[in-house]
């Protein structure tokens, strides 16, 4: 049988590498990470404090831990909502940490009594890792893999039981300890699962960085840092995907391309920096102008394009001539002065047997029109009027 000795050095070593582990991590800046870093720190100092005078440790160092492992389940949770930006503290909760810190120095010093000690340590370690498996099941960011949230929010859950039911067997009696780490049955049992899911929840909390980091790496592939519009591989891909949609289901598909008028002049009076910023304006107004089912992509330079989806050639004109109007009344100021700029717009809906590549080229030949017609308006491939500045 293992002794609680063994258990804790095994901890001891568990959260050591944790410890290394999130070190590794930090360069990635991950929200959180330093909180968890320094539980796993705390706990390696209770345990070591633990382990030094094991079996039968002094008061004062039971309280001590106690303190120290209340603190650092506390800090686990905090660094767990910062990860998903929520605000770390509740004030309830350190009015909770006081309540047990008072709790154990009672029991520990004017009315010893082990299970009652081991009963409100539980108690709050099982908040604690209650608390963060809910968060974690509940904040999962949609269109991110299961699993890790599902492994980390399962460890968490797990290791709640394990200290409610701790708690729960000292209250009622079912457990009857004269030391803090006594070599019973019952209490290896439970020091064992309790020590178990430490690393479990070290393990689940590295697999939720390296997906905040996947999640990084796939933005900067398909978003645009500059407007925040998707690139034109990502945008091309996604307007497949929704063209296969629109032919199996039959719903309506518009597509429109944007350009910048005379941006060249902007640039050459404005210099490449004042360039960037109406970029920059433009493509946050046109976003913040689309639905929520609308898809916006910078095709390359000052072209950009918009995919409305479950939308008619006529409503999409109407939405990009809305935009239209918006940006021409608009003024940006850069540091060489103030612009006041324009762009034009053509928009082709999809017809049976139409390809991603038809439907832009017609929408392109449409934008050429607007070009034409003197700029600074929107054109649709298949209506009788366009409107003119």
């Amino acid at each position: 049988m293992f002794s609680p000795v063994t258990l804790l050095v095994v901890a001891i070593m568990s959260s050591l590498v944790s410890t290394a582990v999130f070190g590794s991590l930090l360069h990635a800046q991950i929200q959180g990470l330093r909180r968890w870093i320094c539980a796993n720190a705390v706990v390696v100092a209770a345990l070591v404090l633990l382990a030094l005078q094991a079996p039968a440790p002094a008061a004062p160092v039971i309280v001590v831990a106690s303190a120290l492992l209340g603190a650092a389940a506390l800090m686990m949770l905090q660094g767990c909502r910062e990860f998903f930006g929520l605000r770390p503290s509740r004030s309830l909760e350190y009015v909770a940490y006081c309540a047990l810190l008072l709790g154990i120095v009672y029991w520990g010093y004017l009315s010893p009594n082990v299970n009652a000690r081991i009963a409100l340590l539980s108690a709050f370690l099982a908040y604690a890792r209650l608390a963060i498996g809910w968060t974690v099941f509940r904040l999962r960011p949609p269109g991110r893999p299961k699993y890790c949230y599902q492994f980390l929010s399962g460890a968490a859950f797990l290791g709640a039981a394990v200290h409610a039911s701790r708690s729960i067997a000292c209250v009622v009696g079912w457990e009857h300890q004269t030391t803090f780490l006594a070599p019973t049955p019952i209490n290896i049992a439970f020091l064992g699962l309790a020590i178990l899911a430490l690393p479990c929840l070290s393990i689940g909390v590295v697999m939720l960085a390296h997906d905040r980091m996947a999640e990084r790496m796939e933005r900067l592939a398909n978003v645009d840092g500059l407007t925040g519009a998707l690139v034109r591989r990502a945008f091309l891909a996604q307007a497949e995907s929704l063209l296969d949609e629109a032919r199996n289901s039959r719903l309506r598909l518009s597509i429109a391309i944007l350009d910048l008028d005379k941006f060249k002049a902007i640039n050459d009076e404005h210099g490449h920096a004042g360039g960037d910023q109406v970029l920059a304006h433009f493509a946050s107004t046109v976003s913040s102008g689309l639905r929520s089912g609308d898809v916006f992509g910078r095709l390359g330079g000052e072209e950009f394009a918009v995919l409305s989806q479950s939308t008619g050639q006529v409503d999409t004109f109407r939405l990009i001539d809305q935009l239209r109007v918006r940006i021409a009344a608009s003024r940006l100021a850069v540091a060489s002065g103030e612009v006041i700029y324009t762009f034009s717009a053509g928009v082709e809906e999809y017809q049976e047997g139409d390809t991603l590549a038809n439907m832009m080229g017609k929408a392109d030949a449409a934008l050429y029109t607007a070009k034409a017609m003197g700029r600074n308006c929107v054109v649709g491939t298949r209506l009788a009027d366009s409107q003119r500045a």
